[in-house]
């Protein structure tokens, strides 16, 4: 009998290339990582699914991982054995037993990111691995025109790396917020799901906004283009986290 097995994982970025496990071992990544010590508990091969593949040096306080396994292992067992090993750098929050036919990726209704900018004129010793220093502060009120602009379904095309073959650009960005408390601005994006650097890209232009580069008038046109270069620069990845995914509700399986 096999049973699946959801994971919510907490993660300093920095350190890793990405989510995605690579052939070459010689690579550190989060998925290369955790399914090897998974891998070593359980005494089987397994393959993750994963609700948002994170870029080298992403961060995550509540990214979900899941896998089907015939071991007789407990979620708690797991738990336990990964954070011996590998917190407080990757730190595994929550393991539990999953309803049947949940998977971390396909049955994922949202997710949510937060950039982090530091605007104070010296960087913070304490932070600098969670958030991206830029010295000035940023003009408020056009980045939030601009964000009025992009909210909602759009071709995001120009705001991320071809994704290649005929795979849509069309994504449903629920929600785009911009707001400063001390010397921190932060942007908060939810969608459906995200395109590769699509959040960089998009906090990139916003920060071109704030900065007097682009117009937020200019953000239907950018849409319109589908052309990366139309858009603003990719940010930094260590100002990204994601901070949670969402799922429709469901029971949990039975223990």
């Amino acid at each position: 009998m096999t049973r699946t097995i959801r994971l919510m994982l907490a993660y300093d970025g920095t350190g890793f290339r990405g989510w995605a496990r690579q052939r070459d071992p010689s690579i550190r990544t989060i998925e290369g990582v955790v399914s090897a010590h998974l891998e070593r508990v359980l005494q089987e091969p397994l393959k993750l699914s994963v609700a948002g593949r994170t870029d080298a040096g992403v961060h995550a306080k509540g990214q979900v991982a899941s896998f089907t396994t015939a071991s007789s292992v407990r979620p708690e067992q797991l738990q336990k054995a990964l954070n011996g090993v590998l917190a407080p750098e990757l730190v595994v929050v929550d393991a539990a037993y999953a309803p049947e036919g949940f998977d971390a990726r396909f049955s994922a209704s949202a997710r949510e990111y937060v950039y982090r900018i530091h605007e104070a004129a010296l960087p913070d010793p304490f932070t600098a691995r969670f958030v991206w220093h830029r010295p000035g502060d940023l003009r408020l009120g056009p980045m939030r025109e601009a964000v009025r602009l992009l909210v909602g379904e759009h071709d995001f095309a120009s705001f991320c790396r071809p994704p290649g073959g005929d795979r849509s650009t069309v994504r449903d960005l629920r929600r785009l917020t911009v707001g400063r408390q001390g010397d921190e601005l932060s942007i908060r994006a939810v969608a459906n799901a995200f395109l590769h650097r699509m959040v960089r890209s998009l906090v990139g232009t916003l920060v071109a906004v704030g900065d007097g580069e682009l117009e937020a008038a200019a953000m239907p046109e950018i849409l319109d283009a589908r052309d990366r270069e139309a858009a603003g620069r990719p940010v930094p990845a260590r100002g990204l986290t994601l901070e949670r995914v969402s799922y429709p509700r469901q029971r949990s399986s039975e223990l």
